[in-house]
């Protein structure tokens, strides 16, 4: 089977880390203009099927999801030293499906409740699941110390939880009661109620609606910083996933619910922002020409105030790309496609994209997709293993205690390497992450 991600997304990756003139102190005084070279660990398929690794935070929590055994159903996950089955509301499928960099425990994202949806809306949900629509109302989900608790929405049968921060701002989308004209209502599956971005608390049944850009019916909010700082999209109701719905990328300064329009890279559709530091830099993909009905083509993009939105050019002879998180550093991490190469996992960083796979120590794995990138450089995404299986993987960099590894650096010549040779290896080297040591597999 196809990775699930890759069957929605055939693009690139990116990242286009502007020249910021403060770094780490550490970095500024080396000035290194190489990327570091990673260990990768392999998080294995730990519900039995399609894994997919989403976001990694400073404390090395691990979200995202992974389908159960036969791949009938999908569940959020939490790999917190050792996989998390975070449950679901009622229903089938969960799932974390944007990085989540707050410290503070607090998970978000999507699930089924059971509920049957009265108008049979598909909403943005499947694209998120397995992809199959089935009927049922999908809600958005804070998930904290254990307990997996629903959000509400602004009237309507459905909503989306995406991001939260350490201050406990929830941001997403939630349908209200309104039948919108400008959604694709017909067919088995249809949209019929309007959408608005959303930000949840942080006080306990706090909900403030953040108004669209212009004349644009509906929005979506899809991560916030630190800060306070929102960022989404606006557009037409559509089929509420990309295209139509995503005419506009946009900015909410904290306290604000008129949006700044970020721009574009040519394109009338999909200008989707993936996330967004606390420097309020953010990344994300949109298609370059087109208008609103144009098919998914897209490449990644970096905004800042001083720049505006620049594209960001594919990895070799790829042919899209697409920016899924940025770190605090302005490292981005994402996915490279459409050339020779097929779909590879990438870093951006010092003005130059890389191909993951071209900075991982020996490894049987292939790093297709990545999704994830925090503070310290470790990166989380999707793999295939030697027997075609989809699996989540973890990237940590590797230091000589001083600086990075250089690139020419003699690695081992051993293909595959045992959790306790990882783990003896990484004793080795000052600096690296607790949470390695606990990872139950290694590549």
């Amino acid at each position: 089977m196809q990775p699930r991600t890759l069957t929605y997304i055939t693009a690139v990756a990116l990242f286009a880390a502007l020249a910021v003139p403060v770094r780490l102190a550490a970095q500024a005084q080396q000035k290194n203009t190489q990327p570091p070279m990673y260990y990768i660990i392999n998080l294995g398929q730990p519900l039995g099927s399609l894994t997919e690794p989403v976001g990694i935070n400073n404390t090395g929590w691990i979200t995202g999801a992974s389908a159960l055994t036969g791949a009938t159903a999908i569940h959020a996950v939490a790999w917190v030293g050792t996989p998390l089955d975070l449950g679901t509301l009622g229903g089938p499928n969960s799932s974390v499906n944007w990085p989540i960099h707050a410290t503070t425990g607090e998970i978000v994202g999507i699930s089924e409740n059971g509920q049957v949806n009265p108008y049979n809306e598909a909403f943005s949900c499947p694209n998120f699941f397995l992809g199959v629509p089935d009927g049922l109302v999908c809600r958005g989900f804070t998930w904290q110390n254990g307990v997996m608790t629903e959000l509400p929405t602004l009237g309507g049968p459905d909503g989306y939880a995406a991001s939260v921060n350490n201050k406990g701002e929830i941001v997403g989308w939630a349908e209200n009661t309104f039948h919108d004209p400008t959604c694709v209502s017909t067919g088995t599956f249809p949209q019929v109620f309007q959408f608005e971005a959303v930000v949840w608390g942080p006080k306990i049944g706090q909900m403030t609606e953040l108004k669209p850009f212009g004349t644009d019916p509906d929005s979506a909010a899809t991560a916030i910083n630190d800060k306070g700082q929102v960022a989404g999209i606006s557009g037409l109701c559509s089929v509420a996933v990309g295209g139509a719905s995503a005419e506009h990328a946009l900015l909410w300064e904290k306290g604000q619910t008129v949006p700044i329009n970020l721009g574009n890279i040519g394109g009338g559709a999909w200008n989707t922002p993936t996330a967004i530091n606390n420097r309020g830099v953010v990344v994300g993909f949109g298609n370059t020409s087109g208008d609103q009905n144009a098919g998914f083509s897209p490449a990644g993009f970096i905004w800042t105030e001083g720049t505006g939105m620049v594209e960001i050019p594919p990895v070799s002879d790829d042919t899209n790309n697409i920016a899924f998180d940025i770190n605090n550093n302005n490292q981005v991490v994402g996915q490279s496609a459409g050339g020779l190469e097929g779909a590879r996992a990438f870093l951006y960083e010092g003005g130059t994209s890389y191909d993951l796979n071209a900075l991982a120590l020996p490894t049987s794995l292939n790093l297709v997709l990545a999704q994830g990138i925090n503070d310290s450089g470790e990166i989380s995404g999707t793999a295939i293993d030697q027997n075609g299986n989809q699996v989540g993987f973890l990237g940590v960099p590797v230091t000589n205690g001083s600086g990075r590894l250089p690139l020419e650096a003699k690695v081992p010549a051993k293909a595959q390497l045992s959790a306790e040779e990882v783990r003896q290896l990484m004793l080795k080297l000052p600096g690296l992450p607790g949470f390695l040591f606990k990872a139950t597999g290694s590549k």
